[in-house]
């Protein structure tokens, strides 16, 4: 007899259905894995023995063959422990075979039978529930995996003894409830900034929009504080975005407690971070930085001092909102729809254009400098403004009245429209203006005459490339939005000129 028991491999966020098949036959007392496994899921035949035994359960001194089915898809992580555990326990008659059919199993044993977490419990979830199966996933996950649907079953048991109680009828296991992380303390505040009005606004304008931005200033200018405050200002995650970012992070293992967050992610990696960390990949080709910041933000501070391959790697998530890590063997699609918030000084001391200050190595320090970040990245980023040096003055004035919440409501209401509009124009996929396909731009801009000739000069004096005329004119529409205007006018594209050439002096050499 075969006993038979549902579980997943992972493929990028993808859930893909394992059949876990366990035969037990006369022979040589054997216990083999067969059907691609990686170390982790052949190591799994000791940790389903010792978990046996500490619950009263001894393998029989047969041939035991577990066969993980379709052969030709790799097999990886230690989720394989309990659906190989529980399909023993049915082929032994531990357990009604009959009672596993409609549940997909995952989860890793301890020695003593006990069930430790895993990665991967909300697509599994997902790709249950779309197979019209249940779940049963360790205690720790319950939480996370009860998000996918609220009428699936979900059995979230702390060790062996409660899946097997459960199926006889002893012990009746509840389903567990969703939960959402609560953040540890207040979030950082744009009140907090004294000065800086101009950096602000482009600040709120980023969040508006969903632009990519880049602060161009002295050290101590306040560039890091005003982009650690952008989540303050932006919106919570709708449902469909909190699933897809909670599908990637479960995926990484980041979900702690099962508890998902409706904030949006803010990742912001040191600069010695290496082209697979940034973008994904490794053994295993697991998510990267921009994925862990899709629907969010990606911070790079320092911007030059990362190395110019890494750099050179973000520019085809930036142009398709995806990240393709193509392997050998297969192939993995990672969904990277960030927001890219840069910062970096001018030159390598720092004070490049600052009045009174002479640099002893000359022009070349800036040259070479920002040499380091390759024009088609810069390209891509929609508002390049320069941050000055703040001054006593502005630190002795009194607070800012305005604060995030303020600036949120804004940044909220704008986006409001923005979606609005592009689900009636039947764009579902996009929610911002920077996501608006070049086809629909002009359509949705509508800029007026004076607008469009101010843009054509605009244009030839700047030489802007088309990628920056287009994103000329969707940083503009974002500015009609926060102010409510249904056409683009001549001010809003001046001001979205403006933000895109203020950067130009200081970046001329990259």
């Amino acid at each position: 007899m075969v006993a038979r028991v549902a579980t997943v491999a992972f493929v990028g966020i993808e859930a893909r259905r394992v059949d876990v098949q366990v035969q037990i036959a006369p022979g040589l007392p054997a216990f083999a894995i067969v059907g691609l496994p990686d170390k982790a899921v052949a190591e799994s035949r000791e940790r389903v023995r010792a978990a046996l035994t500490a619950v009263g359960l001894a393998l029989p001194p047969k041939r035991i063959t577990v066969n993980l089915a379709p052969a030709d898809l790799p097999k990886e992580g230690s989720h394989f422990d309990l659906p190989i555990a529980v399909a023993l326990m049915a082929a032994i008659g531990a357990m009604p075979a009959d009672a596993l059919a409609g549940w997909c199993v995952l989860g890793e044993l301890a020695l003593d039978g006990r069930l430790t977490p895993v990665s991967g419990v909300l697509p599994a979830a997902i790709g249950a529930n779309a197979a019209g199966l249940g779940l049963i996933c360790p205690a720790e996950g319950g939480a996370e995996a009860a998000w996918a649907s609220p009428d699936m079953e979900i059995l979230a048991p702390a060790d062996l003894i409660q899946i097997v109680n459960h199926f006889k009828g002893t012990q009746v296991l509840s389903r567990p409830r969703p939960a959402i992380r609560e953040e540890a303390g207040p979030m950082l505040d744009l009140a907090e900034i004294r000065g800086q009005e101009t950096a602000k606004r482009a600040l709120e304008l980023a969040a508006a929009g969903g632009h990519n931005l880049l602060f161009v200033g002295p050290p101590g200018a306040g560039k890091s504080m005003l982009a650690q405050r952008l989540p303050s200002i932006l919106p919570k995650l709708n449902p469909a975005e909190l699933l897809e970012v909670s599908m990637i992070q479960s995926i990484a293992g980041v979900i702690a407690g099962g508890r998902l967050s409706a904030d949006r992610p803010f990742r912001a990696p040191h600069h010695s971070a290496s082209m697979a960390a940034m973008v994904g990949g490794g053994p295993k080709a697991r998510p990267g930085e921009v994925s862990l910041a899709h629907n969010g933000v990606l911070f790079l501070d320092e911007l030059p001092e990362f190395t110019p391959q890494v750099l050179d790697s973000l520019r085809q998530p930036l142009e398709s909102g995806e990240t393709v890590i193509a392997r050998a063997m297969h192939r993995v699609t990672y969904p990277s729809r960030f927001q890219l918030v840069a910062a970096m000084n001018p030159c390598r001391c720092g004070m490049a254009g600052e009045p009174g200050h002479t640099c002893r190595r000359g022009p070349r320090c800036a040259a070479d400098y920002q040499a380091r970040v390759s024009g088609p990245l810069l390209d891509r980023i929609d508002i390049r403004l320069e941050v000055p040096a703040v001054t006593a003055a502005d630190l002795i004035l009194p607070p800012p009245s305005e604060g995030s919440a303020e600036v949120g409501a804004r940044v909220a209401a704008a986006r409001a429209l923005q979606a609005e509009r592009y689900a009636a124009l039947g764009l579902d996929d996009v929610r911002t203006n920077a996501g608006c396909p070049a086809r629909l731009l002009e359509d949705v801009s509508r800029p007026d005459a004076d607008g469009l000739a101010l843009l054509r000069d605009a244009s030839e004096s700047l030489k802007l490339s088309a990628r920056g005329f287009h994103r000329v004119l969707r940083v503009a529409r974002t500015l009609a939005d926060l102010e409510g205007a249904e056409a683009v006018g001549r001010l809003h594209i001046a001001e979205a000129v403006g933000m895109r050439a203020a950067g130009s002096g200081l970046l001329a050499a990259a």
